[in-house]
């Protein structure tokens, strides 16, 4: 599909366990990450997200809400860690201790 040359296809992605998002289409150059999550729709379908404090990149990247995309970019919407990875770990081997001993 041929667009003008002041557009820009990229995608906007978010997931959940059971549940993804995935939206690829045109926005004008100088769009902002932010403003092309508006334009997705996501935050319709998914009110959890919340634009001042969630956390965005482009190719697992972490960015700010205000960076400009380029062509092809892929915006990912990330969701808050449940279990810091440190205290998921020390959980982990206190379980496996506790069983061995």
């Amino acid at each position: 599909m041929e667009h003008a040359t002041d557009s820009i296809e990229i995608e906007v992605t978010y997931a959940l366990p059971h549940r993804q998002f995935l939206e690829r289409f045109f926005v004008p150059i100088g769009t902002t990450i932010e403003q092309a999550i508006v334009l997705s729709g996501v935050t319709t379908l998914f009110s959890e997200i919340d634009l001042t404090t969630q956390k965005f990149g482009i190719f697992n990247k972490i960015a700010k809400p205000g960076t400009l995309l380029q062509n092809g970019d892929r915006v990912e919407i990330y969701r808050p860690l449940l279990l810091d990875p440190k205290e998921k770990r020390r959980k982990r081997v206190a379980e496996k201790s506790k069983k061995s001993g």
